[in-house]
């Protein structure tokens, strides 16, 4: 379980990240959604440790983030970060094999073979094992870098806005992929999304911010509703339903 409480950000004076305390359920897939500027990538950052807290504190499975060594958060919590560019030309398995890191420190043994081969395998990238990601696809340069996450083999999963540069067809396979990952693999997968209808129909639990702070959270079905959103982003949302199940949300 993520715990954050009374987690700040500011930036001289403008706070970015005002007070948010959190409880993210284990297991499942959360989206964080809200408007550009409501401080989702930012309380990512602060909660896997890539920014520090100006205050507050974040706990994973009762672990204090900012005073847990690095090998053992490592192993517990893994991100893909929004600016996930190589400037060094690798190879798909290269990349993914930095996922066993924390374990052997780039001393690979077969066991870290093993993990390789089947995060390669789960995204489907077997036949692009040997091909230099510049010469990948959007889409399946985006599955390798997932595929380097799940490798890490560690509980917790946080991806920032994963589905960025990702055509309609990429995006749902990537959704679905990590809907298959929180299913499948018993991860507990954090992601913050712009899109209200990929939210709406993978996850579990739906955290909505606004102004640096959470303006809303809970189940999907409680949050796909138009007085909420309407609310969260101030223009008027719809959403679409027959017989009770969600079809989209659109803009009107």
């Amino acid at each position: 379980m993520i715990i954050t409480s009374e987690v700040t950000k500011s930036y001289g004076t403008s706070c970015v990240v005002d007070g948010v305390s959190l409880t993210l359920p284990k297991g499942g897939v959360t989206s964080i959604i809200g408007p550009n500027g409501a401080g989702k990538s930012t309380l990512l950052s602060m909660v896997s440790r890539l920014m520090s807290m100006d205050r507050g504190t974040v706990t994973i499975d009762g672990l204090d983030v900012s005073k847990t060594s690095g090998d053992v958060l490592a192993r517990r919590l893994s991100i893909l970060r929004q600016d996930n560019h190589m400037t060094a030309r690798l190879t798909v398995e290269d990349l993914v094999s930095f996922g066993r890191y924390p374990y052997t420190k780039g001393r690979l043994n077969a066991d870290d073979r093993v993990h390789i081969a089947n995060a390669i395998g789960y995204l489907d990238l077997t036949a692009l094992s040997g091909r230099f990601l510049d010469e990948l696809s959007g889409g399946q340069r985006q599955r390798a870098f997932v595929a380097m996450v799940l490798c890490q083999d560690t509980d917790y999963v946080l991806l920032d806005e994963p589905l960025n540069n990702l055509d309609m067809k990429h995006a749902m396979g990537m959704m679905r992929l990590l809907r298959k990952a929180a299913d499948e693999l018993g991860k507990t997968v954090v992601l913050v999304l712009h899109d209200i209808n990929f939210a709406s129909w993978y996850s579990d639990h739906i955290v909505a911010m606004k102004h640096g702070k959470v303006a809303a959270q809970g189940p999907a079905k409680q949050m796909i509703r138009p007085d909420v959103l309407s609310g969260i982003y101030e223009m008027d949302i719809k959403v679409h339903e027959i017989g009770g199940q969600l079809i989209s949300v659109y803009y009107g």
